[in-house]
């Protein structure tokens, strides 16, 4: 069931060259996060594997997401005349996505202190941050509601921050595979405090305190919003494009050719694209209809599209052209637009939700399974494999 080889000869070969190359600037990583994780580090007991934090840190948004998932399923517990999420349910979520932020930035020096990095624990840690990306935004949506007025956010926004989230974490990778070099983004560490922040924040004064307008008739629900896609625009996007512009200058890109250079955001732009059109055009208005469902296909498909950009980044290989979930979600597309669903859109998301999630965590597997045969070691323990 799960023996599939995804990943390919020359792929599995380019794993054995890889070496990790990252570059870390920003000042609240370097300055303040770096020191502390330094120090937390040194609690994690040498015999547990660094794959197993980063499993355990995906695990807790997991529980997050669907804690809050409970309570509202539809996102409209926080508008008015609703009954709210209780306070202290946010008291677990600001817990749960600090730990998840310390678990996911001390993987790595774990590994480097165990002296068991490797290329498969890179990929683990990755494969689930391109996940937990669109699970971020989805937790924090909880917090304004698609029936707040004025101070919420309409379904279609909240899809159109999750792309610009998202694509802003797919321009890092895209990034690497052109210099490979992996910049970190300035972004990760400025959300995932301001997350917690705004969790801590709203278990002290509830969400109607969110509810309200700050000034000239801003609602802090446009402040956080403009600062979540500023990050992502403001900061990601040109730091990506600086660095892709001094690389071609230095001469040191991997691609030689522009074409090349771009295969890997065909297949999310055409997600994004098909996405889009889906949510524009559909007959029964399918993102107002179920936008928590919605939004974790597009959190899954996304994922499995950037999983694979990730392999062929880190294997030096070429990135394909066309994921092939582009096409039953081109046809599912076509048919529910066109109207010839009708009142089978709503299962028929579900029933493609379904399936694309259990494709990507058959992928997770097989591929997990795959490289930790090749590379001759597991992938939750720091033993080596016998059987090579």
């Amino acid at each position: 069931m799960f023996n599939h080889q995804y990943v390919t000869a020359e792929q599995r070969a380019g794993f054995d060259k890889y070496k990790y190359s990252a570059v870390d600037t920003n000042p609240l990583s370097v300055y303040v996060m770096q020191h502390l994780w330094d120090k937390v580090v040194k609690i994690v007991p040498l015999w547990i594997a660094p794959n197993f934090l980063t499993l355990c840190g995906f695990l807790i948004i997991l529980v997050n997401y669907f804690l809050l998932s409970f309570y509202d399923w539809h996102y409209t517990t926080s508008g008015d005349g609703h009954d709210h999420i209780p306070n202290w349910v946010w008291v677990p979520a600001a817990l749960g996505n600090f730990l998840a932020y310390a678990l996911d930035s001390i993987d790595g020096k774990h590994a480097r202190r165990t002296q068991s990095s490797s290329p498969l624990g890179e990929l683990f840690d990755h494969g689930l941050d391109s996940w937990a990306a669109s699970i971020f935004p989805l937790s924090l949506f909880s917090i304004f509601g698609c029936d707040s007025g004025e101070a919420g956010l309409t379904a279609k926004r909240m899809y159109s921050v999750t792309c610009v989230v998202l694509f802003a974490f797919m321009l890092s990778h895209w990034e690497k595979y052109n210099t490979g070099i992996l910049f970190l983004p300035w972004a990760y560490d400025i959300s995932q405090v301001s997350l917690t922040v705004v969790y801590i924040l709203t278990a002290a004064f509830g969400v109607d305190a969110w509810h309200k307008p700050m000034f000239f008739h801003f609602y802090m629900t446009d402040i956080l919003i403009a600062f979540l896609v500023g990050c992502s625009v403001l900061i990601s996007f040109p730091q990506t494009l600086y660095n892709i512009i001094i690389a071609h200058r230095q001469k040191t890109l991997l691609k030689a050719s522009l074409y090349e250079g771009l295969l890997p955001l065909v297949s999310p732009s055409l997600l994004f694209a098909l996405l889009t059109v889906w949510v524009i055009f559909s007959p029964c208005g399918i993102m107002e209809k179920q936008p928590r469902l919605f939004l974790w296909m597009v959190g899954v498909t996304f994922s499995n599209v950037t999983c694979r950009v990730i392999i062929c980044q880190m294997s030096n290989t070429r990135s394909e052209v066309l994921h092939w979930l582009l096409v039953p979600l081109l046809l599912l597309v076509c048919t529910a637009v066109s109207g010839q669903l009708g009142r089978m859109e709503e299962m028929a998301l579900f029933i493609f939700t379904a399936s694309a999630t259990a494709a990507h965590i058959h992928y997770g597997v097989c591929v997990g399974r795959q490289l930790s045969e090749h590379l001759n070691i597991y992938i939750f323990s720091l033993k080596k494999r016998l059987d090579n």
